[in-house]
């Protein structure tokens, strides 16, 4: 069977149960005497070997095998579940995730993980090896030399079984060949030949392929059943020229089955997964008419159906959607210009039934946060006893969906803002009891969504943030002037740890002090049409609210005239649309102001900034798009308001990738290119 059209299927899969792992132990940190937790993390290892072993990946198999030994004593009361056993678990799931890893970017899947099966065979010799010591591999195990091969999957087991019940033996045969042998193949096949007239091959380490290939040193093991003695078996091989040793050991089924106990879901090919397991990250959900009625996804229900799609191809539809989309908008350009009723009546219609099939596109795409949150609890686990501090992470609305191309971007400033948020927030236990808070402080990773956007909050209830200090710090660095730090609002003091080399860490570490992570926060999420804003309480904690859009490819705009030359506003920047009079301006600072609504804004003229070529005479009007970004807002000045309008947002390229204040361009229902503007640079 060629395993490569499943290699995908089995990398996914094995990072879903791998996440298990690490999410049920973290579980079982906290209620350590719960052993349905220990049987959760017992099958995700089991299934993770049975698929490994199918796939050909023995390391793997290996040490998910050694691991089961340790989940299975625990289960069964011969081993007490320590923080110990517990370390040294999540060390075996970390190799086990580098592996999958390896495989995933192309490689073998190999890793020297020799140190993690020492101290888990130490684990299990110190509690549980008097309890196993008839079994052969237990045995085995305990001298550090496995006689155990090959790792065997469920069909092979069964052979082995039903064989064993007509009076078959099973044996491994361990052949070496000395070491000037020059046609090692064709000494395999003579050996091959041999145990075929006595028994039946069912299995060879390397495989056949590998052996007819040469891709062996001098070794090899075959499994056979047979109704042969061994010592006639030995005698047998020994007769092939060049054998240097024969070692034959006859397996015991109890002590193979051992780690199969209360799991016979072991997987003998992946194919069933396509049709059983649900999908890991994007995938194509039959349920539209279930989400209609309010029914979640989630939903257990025998008429849901789903299937993996590659991200690639999702990618592809939407690049082709959006050129109906453009398409779209110049049927309505052409259907106003001709002014036909039967026309209008099949565009409009045309039109909604493409914003349906965008929502279902766009929908498709849609990923849960928790993709990203579900890497948190591990790494705050490790980072809080590295800092020696209490810390319980709280995740609200993991469910909440975002676009995939956003999801990817979104996980390294999540990273830098709660390690933040326990280095420099959360304070150590004893500070907190001495001001009067428990010894445990709270972290919380919340996810939600508001109109066309997405808000994650990281909230803390640590130190909050020192506005003095933070003042000095930036003076100090000249991010700021004395003067203008005494005009300054909270929010806008708070916002200055977001300067780039900003630290107020009063020694580096390996968590932090280097001033590198919370600008780099910042440049990502604003990269990605978002913003970040931070709310403080000192002594009472933090709150960074970073806002989200839900998709990047297709926005809504303002289209806006400047003489001849169009430019898209997004929607989500514009709080409204004025007429000013120019005897309305005022000039302050050397640069030029309005009144709005009790606030001064200051006017920028895009004509200047964008150096637009000037044809006609101004009127006495100015047409001002009010831009907002944080606390901060701006009037931007253009000739002419054209109207709202969905756009499909595409990238400059490579060649203009520095643009001042271009996020992009579109193409207008009249065949026109509209650049759409970067409010976010215009304010900064």
């Amino acid at each position: 069977m060629d395993m490569n059209q499943y290699l995908e299927v089995f990398i996914e899969e094995s990072k879903e149960h791998l996440q298990a792992c690490n999410e049920q132990l973290l579980e079982l940190e906290k209620n350590p005497e719960n052993i349905s937790i220990v049987n959760e993390i017992f099958r995700s290892a089991h299934t993770l070997k049975g698929m490994s072993a199918t796939m050909g990946y023995e390391d793997l198999a290996k040490l998910t095998h050694q691991m089961e030994n340790v989940l299975d004593a625990i289960r069964n009361h011969k081993l007490t579940f320590n923080p110990e056993i517990l370390d040294v678990i999540f060390l075996a799931v970390d190799d086990l995730e580098a592996m999958v890893q390896s495989i995933a970017e192309g490689g073998d899947g190999k890793r020297d993980v020799h140190e993690v099966v020492e101290k888990l065979l130490m684990i299990e010799k110190g509690e549980s090896i008097s309890q196993i010591a008839k079994s052969e591999v237990a045995a085995a195990v305990a001298e550090h030399k496995p006689t155990v091969k090959s790792v065997y999957d469920e069909f092979e087991l069964t052979v082995m079984q039903q064989s064993k019940e007509q009076g078959f033996e099973t044996f491994e045969v361990t052949v070496s060949l000395r070491e000037d042998c020059l046609l090692k193949a064709a000494r395999v096949f003579m050996v091959f030949e041999i145990l075929e007239k006595i028994g039946e091959v069912i299995k060879a380490n390397p495989s056949v392929e590998q052996l007819e290939e040469e891709q062996f040193d001098q070794e090899f093991t075959v499994t056979i059943v047979s109704k042969e003695v061994k010592e006639d078996i030995h005698k047998k091989v020994m007769k092939v020229s060049e054998v240097e040793r024969v070692e034959v050991h006859a397996l015991s089924l109890e002590a193979l089955r051992q780690f199969e106990l209360d799991a016979p879901e072991l997987i003998t090919s992946i194919e069933p997964i396509l049709e059983e397991k649900e999908p890991a990250e994007t995938s194509v959900e039959r349920q539209q008419e279930d989400k209609k009625a309010g029914t979640t996804s989630s939903s257990k229900n025998s008429s849901n159906k789903t299937i993996r799609v590659n991200i690639e191809r999702l990618d592809i539809l939407m690049n082709l959607f959006e050129e109906l989309v453009i398409d779209r908008g110049r049927l309505e350009q052409i259907s106003r210009d001709l002014n036909n009723q039967e026309l209008h009546e099949t565009v409009e219609r045309m039109t909604r039934i493409s914003g349906d099939l965008q929502n279902i596109i766009l929908n498709m795409r849609m990923v849960p946060v928790e993709t990203v949150f579900n890497r948190f609890p591990r790494m705050v686990r490790q980072l809080a006893r590295d800092l020696d501090k209490k810390i319980n992470l709280e995740i609200i609305g993991a469910e909440t969906e975002l676009d995939r191309t956003v999801i990817d971007e979104i996980g390294d400033p999540l990273v830098h803002l709660i390690r933040n948020a326990l280095d420099h927030g959360v304070e150590t236990p004893e500070v907190r009891k001495a001001n009067g808070k428990s010894e445990e402080g709270t972290v919380i990773l919340k996810a939600y969504h508001s109109g066309n956007h997405v808000f994650i909050e990281i909230e803390d209830d640590g130190a909050g943030i020192n506005r003095d200090k933070v003042l000095a710090k930036a003076i100090n660095n000249g991010i700021i002037t004395g003067q203008a730090a005494v005009t300054m609002t909270d929010k806008q003091v708070f916002e200055l740890i977001l300067a780039s080399g900003f630290s107020t860490a009063e020694k580096i570490s390996d968590v932090s002090g280097r001033g590198v992570g919370l600008d780099v926060v910042k440049s990502t999420i604003e990269s990605l049409g978002g913003t970040i804003s931070i709310d403080s309480n000192l002594g009472r904690g933090s709150i960074f609210s970073i806002q989200l859009p839900l998709t990047l490819s297709i926005i809504s705009v303002m289209l806006t005239e400047i003489q001849n030359e169009k430019f898209a506003i997004p929607l989500s920047s514009i709080i409204e649309t004025a007429i000013v009079k120019k005897s309305d301006v005022l000039n302050a600072h050397n640069q030029r102001v309005i009144d709005f609504r009790g606030k001064v804004v200051p006017l920028l003229f895009l004509k200047e900034i964008f150096e637009v070529p000037v044809f006609e005479e101004e009127d006495e009007f100015y047409s001002v798009v009010i831009v907002r970004k944080g606390d901060k807002m701006a009037g931007l000045v253009v000739d002419s308001f054209i109207g709202q309008q969905e756009v499909v947002l595409k990238s400059l390229g490579n060649y203009l990738t520095n643009v001042f204040a271009i996020s992009g361009a579109t193409i207008l229902g009249d065949g026109q290119v509209a650049l759409i503007v970067d409010c976010n640079s215009l304010i900064k």
